[in-house]
């Protein structure tokens, strides 16, 4: 497999990216949504941008660990939005990997130049790109990978298995729950927001997502309608706030 687009007919590749908040920007829209799935599916919470000008207010809003570029856009290329993450206090010292669909070493010299950690040329495999992405957050310093289990008071999640438990008895739990639980045990103690842990682009009012939250408090709770562990937060989403 040698394009990006290709990579739906294999399974995902097991990667450390639990907790960790990737910013994708590339203006090929069917490219930038396989890459925000396929790294979804890393354990890396993701988010895209279309152009240079998207990325520049997310990047002056939210606090990223690694940016995932593309050179060639129309406006304001890869290069220049590299330099200018370089040029501000807040972004110096977050990681930058390039893709471009030029081969040139002379292009490659220039996007390390400007400030970036990485290249990768077009086509590439998702998962080579997902182990750099990986070895650029080991060598930069990442968060630390979220624990394989979950204490919940009397409830027990096991992040990989995908299994809760309380009191030591198996607690069933949909495909659908058990991945809304670890979305949210991936980023705990931080509000996720509400249509972000919707798996469903149909669900437009994020009714699918309260109808999960409201039968995981049952299984997680001690009194599911004052709940200590699966909080709602106010305009934004929901927030897990384990032991």
């Amino acid at each position: 497999m040698s394009d990006v687009r290709a990579y739906g007919r294999s399974g995902p590749v097991a990667g450390p990216g639990a907790g960790r908040h990737l910013l994708v920007v590339d203006d090929d829209d069917r490219i930038r949504e396989l890459l925000k799935e396929f790294l979804t599916r890393e354990g890396y919470r993701v988010t895209g941008a279309a152009h240079a000008a998207a990325a520049r207010r997310l990047v002056e809003l939210i606090e990223f660990d690694l940016i995932v570029l593309d050179v060639m856009m129309p406006g304001e290329s890869g290069f220049d939005l590299t330099t200018w993450i370089r040029s501000k206090a807040e972004t110096s010292k977050t990681p930058v990997l390039l893709l471009t669909a030029k081969g040139d070493p002379d292009d490659r010299i220039e996007g390390l130049s400007r400030g970036a950690d990485d290249y990768m040329s077009k086509p590439f495999d998702p998962r080579e790109l997902a182990l750099r992405i990986d070895a650029i957050l080991r060598r930069t310093g990442g968060k630390p990978l979220t624990p394989r289990e979950i204490k919940l008071g009397p409830a027990v999640f096991d992040m990989e298995r995908l299994e809760l438990s309380r009191d030591g008895k198996p607690q069933r739990l949909t495909e659908a729950e058990a991945q809304l639980l670890k979305t949210l045990a991936i980023h705990a103690h931080a509000p996720v927001e509400r249509m972000s842990l919707s798996p469903d682009t149909a669900d437009i009012t994020g009714r699918a997502v309260d109808v999960q939250v409201t039968r995981l408090r049952r299984k997680l709770e001690a009194d599911p309608k004052n709940p200590r562990y699966l909080q709602t937060v106010r305009g934004i989403g929901y927030m897990l706030a384990p032991d």
